[in-house]
């Protein structure tokens, strides 16, 4: 279970919480979510939860372990792929692998988890490339293959179809679906509600810093769609 316990974050030079008072509970199999307009508190909320931005208030835990007193194990199971793929250029796709591989002490089955996702994705004729020659599908790509290579526990993932074909995108909904069988999480953000409906299970709807309302699909957007209970909660 991932567990958001009271955190708050407040940025310096500034006298408004960014997010204030966060309190959620995603379990094992969740695919989770969370979604807001801009400026909501969304990826500070994300960075937070991945250990980019510390908070002043409350605690996150990962089956039990605290981000702030076990950093490194707290990271070594998560895996995170933001909106806007930053990756080292300099190196070739199947370099930056090896170098995420080495990281978090993937072994032998490395080579067999690349082969994998990067049939999937259909990249394994340009592993060879330099990254700095990728189009941005192509570096999102990379960097979703690199955050599946060693099997985390908990997969956080923000607006992760931006810049995907369409046979990516599906192949990427798959993925996330059966790492869910598996017992992982996925907590993910988009702007991009249908995929948000069809695909969570669960969903958190954050505004100024507030989660407003949070539970299964069926339970927040009611009898009506996903985007008709975000355009009344945030009509002007």
């Amino acid at each position: 279970m991932l567990e958001i316990k009271k955190v708050s974050k407040t940025y310096k030079k500034s006298s408004v919480k960014a997010i204030d008072n966060i309190n959620l509970e995603i379990e094992d199999g969740d695919i989770y979510g969370f979604i807001g307009p801009n400026g909501a508190g969304k990826s500070t909320t994300i960075k937070c939860i991945t250990g980019i931005l510390p908070f002043e208030e409350g605690n996150i835990l990962l089956d039990g372990l605290s981000i702030i007193n076990n950093p490194i194990e707290f990271k070594k199971r998560i895996a995170y792929v933001p909106d806007n793929p930053d990756v080292y250029e300099s190196l070739s796709g199947i370099e930056y692998l090896n170098f995420i591989c080495d990281i978090y002490g993937v072994g032998k089955e490395r080579d067999e988890l690349i082969l994998k996702y990067a049939q999937l994705f259909e990249i394994e004729e340009r592993l060879a490339d330099s990254i700095k020659n990728y189009s941005h599908g192509m570096k999102q790509k990379i960097v979703l293959i690199a955050a599946l290579v060693h099997k985390p526990k908990l997969l956080v993932l923000d607006e992760p179809f931006v810049g995907l074909d369409p046979k990516a995108s599906h192949s990427l909904k798959e993925t996330m679906k059966e790492l869910c069988r598996e017992g992982a999480i996925i907590f993910f953000s988009s702007h991009v509600l249908e995929v948000v409906e069809k695909l969570c299970n669960k969903i958190a709807i954050i505004k100024d810093g507030h989660i407003i309302s949070s539970g299964s699909i069926e339970k927040v957007k009611g009898d009506t769609s996903l985007e008709n209970v975000f355009l009344e909660l945030f009509d002007e």
